[in-house]
């Protein structure tokens, strides 16, 4: 499995912005589809967005569509969710997840490797 680590949260006002990181290691980060999830006290774990291992091909939930950008660099074994016009409804913890499974999903069951989470906290 693929160790990840992600970075990059924090406190910011309704409209700003935030990027995360989501740092891999241990096993070829290329082989892996990547996705964010994020969850919100008392709510169940929820898909954010995800990114294909080699087209690139990225995939949004309605609620962060426009907002949200997914992106990887594989040579820096990196992938990152830049956030823009952040809302209070975003505040969560944001977790990194790798798929090795041969088609992208959006089922957090479906990723067998997680990060330890980042906290994003939108103040209104």
């Amino acid at each position: 499995q693929v160790q990840l680590v992600e970075s990059g949260g924090g406190l910011v006002q309704a409209g700003g912005f935030l990027r995360l990181s989501c740092a891999a290691s241990g096993r070829t980060f290329s082989n892996y589809h990547v996705g964010w999830f994020r969850q919100a006290p008392g709510k169940e774990r929820e898909f954010v967005a995800t990114i294909s291992r080699t087209s690139g091909r990225t995939y949004y939930a309605e609620s962060v569509k426009g907002r949200f950008t997914i992106s990887r660099d594989n040579a820096k074994n990196t992938v990152y969710l830049q956030m823009n016009s952040l809302k209070s409804e975003d505040t969560a913890v944001y977790y990194c997840a790798a798929d090795s499974s041969v088609l992208v999903s959006r089922d957090p069951l479906r990723f067998n490797s997680w990060g330890q989470g980042t906290q994003v906290t939108v103040s209104s």
